[in-house]
């Protein structure tokens, strides 16, 4: 499979692509059953919300109270880390060789997996999680250039109201200033000149199985989830092969994975 020209058209102008129904419903149903139990025992390495955003209600309640000893099991996980080491399902869904061709095509050379970003199942919780601010993946992220793309799987139903992603259309080809984001470099809400922007955002609801391609740059972000049931999700990011991660930085922290295309041909 390979995209028409219309879609590699669309993904360079708008910074993402909707691959609808790409992967496998039973793949999906076993990479949830697999995340869920590493999510049930906390199974390191994670990020907690509590790393994200500081702590919780719940979690300054309990300090509050003297319970700090309760404090790591009220924990509430973002996601789970460095999962292509994690299950041999895993692995197998970022070695795809289906995909291979598309992200060629994307990238204008064969792709590379970079195990040292995202690499995650992500997670909304019910009612605990916390939204996702507008960003740059790219801004956290030290290579040679911004030739990188994600590749996030949607294992069942996502929407507004459970966190699905919602991008700003073009905005990986825009050029902004220091001044136009805070100083956890998360894109400001509170300028006219971005607020303008953000009007522009677009969202689609996604289905078990859909795949959505996007753009290092490409600003985006994501509702809590206020649903009663957890949102799990796999992401994983390639670069092009000659894309290099700039020495002594954390993006050169694991090894990388070439995906090679020419035996596909």
């Amino acid at each position: 499979m390979t995209l028409t020209d219309e879609q590699l058209a669309q993904f360079e102008r708008d910074g993402f692509l909707l691959l609808p129904g790409f992967a496998d419903g039973k793949m999906c149903d076993t990479i949830k059953d697999i995340a869920k139990a590493h999510l049930k025992h906390k199974v390191p390495p994670i990020e907690t919300e509590l790393e994200y955003v500081g702590k919780t209600k719940e979690e300054r309640k309990l300090i509050s109270d003297g319970k700090a000893h309760l404090f790591e099991g009220q924990v509430t996980v973002r996601r789970l880390r460095q999962v292509y080491h994690r299950d041999i399902v895993f692995k197998q869904w970022m070695e795809n060789e289906a995909i291979r061709p598309i992200l060629k095509q994307v990238l204008g050379e064969d792709p590379t997996i970079t195990i040292a970003h995202h690499n995650s199942i992500m997670t909304k919780m019910p009612h605990t999680s916390t939204e996702t601010r507008w960003h740059q993946d790219f801004r956290y992220w030290n290579f040679e250039n911004d030739n990188l793309v994600s590749v996030w799987l949607a294992l069942d139903e996502e929407y507004s109201e459970n966190g699905v992603l919602e991008f700003i259309p073009g905005s990986h080809k825009m050029t902004f200033v220091s001044e136009q984001f805070d100083e956890k470099e998360y894109f400001r809400e509170d300028t006219p000149e971005n607020e303008a922007l953000i009007a522009t955002k677009t969202s689609h609801p996604l289905k078990k199985g859909d795949v959505v391609l996007f753009h290092c740059k490409l600003l985006h972000r994501a509702n809590k989830n206020m649903t009663d049931e957890p949102k799990i999700s796999f992401v994983y990011t390639v670069k092009g092969t000659s894309n290099k991660a700039i020495e002594g930085t954390r993006s050169t922290a694991y090894a990388e994975v070439p995906l090679q295309t020419d035996t596909l041909e």
